[in-house]
């Protein structure tokens, strides 16, 4: 998976999430929904880390592909 098919991935994942926020103020969301959202959040949070991770990598010459998505509890709410 190459850079920009990791940021169209990141671009479905938001416009999920937005909608999926957006009904939870309207209507509120149903277990699934919920589950569904936290899904979300976890493996947006898991791109954003593989992308600064392609873009380190590329930054001091080595391989991009060279990286892994990591497990959510190791990226979860990271912050730059």
């Amino acid at each position: 998976m190459g850079e920009k098919d990791i940021i169209e991935y990141i671009d479905g994942l938001v416009a999920e999430e937005r909608d999926l926020r957006a009904r939870s103020t309207l209507d509120g969301l149903v277990d699934e929904e919920r589950a569904r959202l936290r899904e979300v959040e976890i493996r947006l949070d898991q791109c954003w880390d593989l992308l600064r991770q392609r873009r380190a990598l590329t930054e001091f010459g080595d391989d991009p592909s060279k990286a892994t998505v990591r497990p959510a509890d190791e990226v979860e709410d990271y912050r730059s």
